[in-house]
């Protein structure tokens, strides 16, 4: 369709993702290098003749790599062929140095599957055309400005050759608010398999597909006619690291590409760059196609025979099936169940709490109380990684009653998150063990003494009045009496 015909209709947004996932294994996918910290290394000192494309260097597949392909594919519910082959695809690039990539082409490892996604309190279903295993090319470090306008580009092989699964989903999205909601929804499940580190600089990258089309010829459930996605022109943005910084950057695409047809322009069907820095996408290059890549087998690596695979490799229980079970099992709502599987080490925590107190008190130390201190202090649970025991005492301590909940929420946790001391260290510093009932009772006996007004306030029917006394008592404990006891022994005293 014309960009004349367009200009006049309204219009509607059609976008598709290639997501490359880097995948957790100690060594590159056809060679021994090392994968630990290489974005910490000496540029292109974790290489070999093999990541380099040497002469006579010959292609060993990692098979750690592809367990790895084959969690993820059951992950998404993919059909897993007989047989899975790999491909060389040419290009020249300067961070791949042998001037090929091996890939997957036409038998891809996983196929046909599909990501249940929330979005806008109802649930899509995502499709998974193909995801299939490739090798990652070297990191270009462009000096003196972007990519279009830096001095020179320096280029770090380290990265050449770490394992990638590149997932391609059927282009079902219609808004940049759904694309993040997609990817935080599969980081999620790949983090549940173990085979992704999202701390990892570029362990996530994702190129997006989008081109525009009337509004009118997009259906009640989203579906386009294959001959209206044919007509439209796309554009593929590349560079996009983030869940944030996918949505910014196909919203300035969508809006780009908008303005472009209102104005009466065709859009061109090229690769372009998201900017991050300048919150743009400048143009690249004329997109690709197939045919350009020379697709051709690979004959250093044979089929691989993959189908059985399926079934000998377990996966562990997915965020969908744990948050459903978490709900059904401790009775959690839906916000807590979901906040307490947001990770798999949120999620093993909690029930390694509940196993042994109260799941509604476990949910709310965990949920609330833990994640909402890491979550202001910019921490993940993963940081704390190796004090899980000491919270645990913290929990536990509240359970046994020998702290107040006020004070462990207030000032214990608090103090072992800024100074990295235990539960214990904390109340004996502070003097927080709870006070006795004699001890609660005088300090009440000292606040009516002290607040006669209050008291007289109390027997006039005004309610504020014992909140108040209850106030003065907790502040002459110092927080270490139970708020229940002080309300109780007060309306005692005061009613006699």
């Amino acid at each position: 369709m014309t960009a004349q015909a367009l200009e006049q209709r309204e219009l509607a947004s059609v976008i598709g993702l290639e997501v490359h996932v880097q995948l957790e294994t100690d060594t590159k996918i056809f060679c021994g290098c090392s994968t630990t910290a290489v974005d910490d290394e000496e540029p292109n000192t974790r290489t070999c003749p093999v990541c380099l494309g040497l002469p006579g260097a010959l292609p060993v597949l990692n098979e750690g790599a592809v367990e790895a392909a084959v969690k993820i594919g059951k992950a998404l519910n993919a059909d897993i062929p007989e047989e899975t082959t790999f491909h060389r695809k040419n290009y020249y690039y300067p961070d791949l140095p042998k001037n090929f990539q091996i890939t997957q082409y036409d038998a891809p490892i996983c196929q046909d599957g599909h990501l249940a996604v929330d979005i806008q309190d109802r649930r899509r279903v995502i499709n998974i055309r193909r995801a299939h295993l490739e090798e990652d090319p070297g990191s270009l470090q462009h000096k003196g400005g972007s990519i279009d306008t830096a001095d020179y580009t320096l280029v770090n092989y380290n990265r050449a050759g770490t394992p990638l699964m590149e997932i391609v989903t059927e282009p079902d999205f219609r808004s940049p608010k759904e694309v993040r909601n997609f990817l935080a929804k599969l980081e999620e499940v790949l983090d549940y398999l173990g085979v992704f580190d999202s701390t990892r600089d570029g362990s996530l990258r994702i190129d997006a597909n989008i081109s525009m089309v009337p509004s009118d010829e997009v259906s009640d459930d989203g579906s386009i006619a294959v001959e209206t996605l044919e007509e439209a022109n796309r554009t593929e943005v590349k560079n996009i690291s983030s869940h944030k910084g996918a949505e910014k950057a196909l919203a300035y695409e969508v809006t780009r590409q908008k303005n472009a047809i209102q104005r009466g322009r065709a859009i061109e069907q090229e690769t372009r760059h998201w900017d991050e820095s300048r919150g743009i996408t400048v143009s690249m290059r004329s997109k690709e196609e197939e045919k350009d890549y020379r697709y051709f087998r690979e004959a250093d690596l044979p089929a691989l025979q993959v189908s059985d695979w399926k079934q000998k490799i377990p996966i562990p229980e997915l965020p969908d099936a744990r948050r459903d079970r978490f709900s059904e099992e401790y009775g959690l709502d839906e916000e807590s169940a979901s906040k307490l599987t947001s990770t798999k080490e949120v999620a093993d925590f909690y029930e390694d709490v509940a196993e042994e107190y109260d799941p509604d008190l476990a949910a709310t130390w965990v949920a609330d109380n833990l994640l909402g201190e890491l979550n202001y202090r910019d921490m993940e649970i993963t940081d704390v990684s190796d004090r899980l025991d000491e919270f645990k005492r913290l929990v536990a301590l509240v359970a046994d009653d020998e702290i107040t909940t006020k004070n462990a929420e207030e000032i214990v946790l608090r103090r072992m998150l800024d100074d990295g001391v235990d539960p214990e260290t904390v109340i004996d510093e502070e003097g927080l063990g709870k006070a006795d009932d004699d001890a609660i009772g005088g300090f009440v006996d000292e606040a009516i003494e002290e607040n006669p007004d209050a008291v007289d306030d109390y027997h006039s029917g005004e309610g504020g009045a014992l909140n108040f006394l209850v106030g003065q008592v907790m502040q002459k404990s110092k927080g270490s009496a139970d708020p229940g006891t002080v309300n109780q022994l007060l309306r005692e005293r005061l009613d006699d």
